[in-house]
């Protein structure tokens, strides 16, 4: 894998043959003038870069564009490079976890060609590698997690992802911009054991609470209790509240109980 000093400044002695064969093309496209100008001069879009070859070695200067360009008719050609971003989905990978639980993740990368002839001279599909490696590295990556770590660190995982691949891709002139998990699926039993496990945990936490509210009620009670029987007389203005209360509500029959100490006086008459 050359590096990318050597390709975007390569040797150019191409010996005695290859500059015959380039004079030839010259005069070839002095005679046709101006016909050969359309065959000469080419176009680079602002999002895309050239890679010029000269009897199949790259041109010195390395990418060309934007704008227009010049090569020469038989001996060169040129391949066009996209420099925009890249996205693509990674297939759902079954991924056994650390605590040996299958799941099924899927994602997305987003990435770019930094560096056009390395792109072209060191691989030859960078898309394909990439999508590739892609999926090679999220189930490396979830291997070594257990499935809590899955489910709650996302981001560091994304972020581990992306680190793991733009290294790797640094050769072939990607640059990998960013890493996304989309979707964790677990299996149905799973699920189901989870939910259950979720649902017992809320009802345990609901006993508690309301156990806590009982012992708050009763301390409230027994702190009424000890004013009620600092005063007999607030004992009666609470049973007169509690009439007045149940009236509002419009019912026909009221039962209200009345203090022993009220019938005594009766009872000894």
């Amino acid at each position: 894998m050359l590096p990318a000093r050597a390709l975007e400044n390569p040797d150019t002695d191409i010996g005695l043959c290859g500059w015959l064969l380039v004079g030839m093309s010259l005069l070839l496209m002095v005679v046709t003038l101006p016909l050969s100008i359309w065959m000469c001069i080419k176009i680079v879009k602002e999002y895309e870069r050239a890679i010029i070859f000269r009897l199949g070695r790259i041109l010195r200067g390395g990418a060309k564009g934007p704008g227009l360009f010049f090569i020469l008719p038989c001996t060169d050609s040129f391949i066009n490079v996209d420099m925009r971003t890249i996205t693509f989905d990674i297939p759902p990978q079954e991924v056994l976890t650390k605590d040996s639980v299958t799941v099924s993740v899927d994602g997305v990368v987003y990435y770019r060609v930094q560096n056009a002839t390395l792109a072209v001279a060191n691989i030859t599909n960078a898309d394909a590698a990439t999508r590739l490696l892609a999926q090679t590295t999220l189930r490396n990556v979830l291997g070594t997690k257990n499935l809590a770590e899955i489910l709650s660190d996302r981001e560091e995982i994304a972020h581990s992802m992306q680190s793991t691949l733009d290294d790797a891709t640094d050769d072939w002139g990607i640059k990998v911009e960013r890493v996304e998990i989309k979707d964790v699926k677990l299996p149905l039993q799973l699920q189901r054991a989870m939910a259950a496990e979720a649902e017992a945990s809320r009802e345990a936490r609901a006993k508690v609470i309301a156990a806590e509210g009982e012992m708050n009620a009763s301390r409230a009670l027994k702190e009424a209790s000890l004013v009620i029987a600092e005063s007999p007389s607030a004992l009666q203005l609470r049973y007169l509240q509690t009439l007045n209360t149940i009236a509002a509500e419009k019912n026909s029959t009221i039962i209200f109980p009345l203090p022993l100490e009220m019938m005594q006086g009766f009872i000894k008459h």
